[in-house]
């Protein structure tokens, strides 16, 4: 089989590209760097989706700006479509998050989108939501300048990004599904309490500083919001402690400080 991977040079798409390879399918990474633009008009796209049988988009950009996301996600996921039903793409899967249908955060409004351009679209679909990569902690960190680490109060239950991109790779594999059950780590986790064993792992000082987002998005994310409504869907095997062991050296003492 051949596999296209939007986004493949990204955080899930570099394990998606691997999981392929070791299943034995053939993939086309989808990016700027191999000579497409997912965003602007799609170009180098026909080329790329030349005899590709499934299309797994997990492209993405950084912002919290509701229109450039929404913007974003609405082109990508229609020049993708388009080329799709041109080349004859018989599967087109989409990676997406659990709760941005009750969270009403400005990135999530284009993930939405994302998920509505797909449904509208010609080409047999499935989409998986998945909750939190346990590098988000870290990820969190990269937004706000030392010495401070500004965190928003929020429940998850953080997956890791190749375990996402197994059950990508299984869903690209099979017949379309439409929304596919819910991917959820192994336990739900603080983000508060992530980022500040993240900074003692790194044997970083940073005074960890957490905040509720206002109004009912706050609430959201701090109760059940971005949590699978219930255990029916897969869940991950390795939890956060276990992937903080594994892929951060750790350092000396951290004064990790803060409510």
């Amino acid at each position: 089989m051949k596999v296209a991977v939007a986004g493949g040079t990204g955080l899930v798409g570099r394990y998606v590209v691997e999981e392929l390879g070791a299943a034995g399918h053939e993939s086309v990474v989808l990016s700027r760097s191999r000579g497409v633009d997912l965003v602007a008009g799609g170009a180098g796209l026909d080329a790329a989706l030349d005899g590709v049988d499934a299309v797994v988009d997990v492209s993405n950009v950084t912002t919290t700006s509701a229109r450039k996301s929404v913007a974003f996600f609405d082109a990508v996921g229609r020049n993708l479509l388009d080329a799709g039903e041109r080349a004859g793409v018989r599967h087109h899967v989409v990676l997406s998050i659990v709760g941005i249908d009750r969270v009403g955060l400005g990135y999530y409004r284009g993930k939405l989108r994302q998920e509505d351009v797909v449904r509208g679209g010609s080409v047999p679909w499935s989409v998986l939501r998945a909750t939190q990569f346990h590098e988000f902690a870290g990820q969190t960190l990269e937004r706000v300048p030392k010495p401070f680490a500004v965190v928003p109060r929020m429940r998850t239950r953080p997956v890791a990004a190749r375990e996402v991109a197994q059950h990508l790779v299984k869903l690209a594999s099979g017949p379309a599904q439409g929304m596919a059950p819910d991917l959820a780590g192994p336990r739900v986790e603080q983000l508060v309490e992530m980022v500040r064993q993240l900074l003692l792992a790194r044997g970083e000082r940073r005074v960890v500083v957490p905040v509720r987002m206002p109004g009912a998005v706050g609430a959201a994310m701090t109760e059940d919001g971005l949590l699978p409504v219930d255990d029916s869907g897969p869940r991950g095997v390795e939890t956060f402690d276990a992937w903080l062991a594994r892929s951060v050296v750790r350092g000396g003492p951290s004064s990790v400080r803060g409510g």
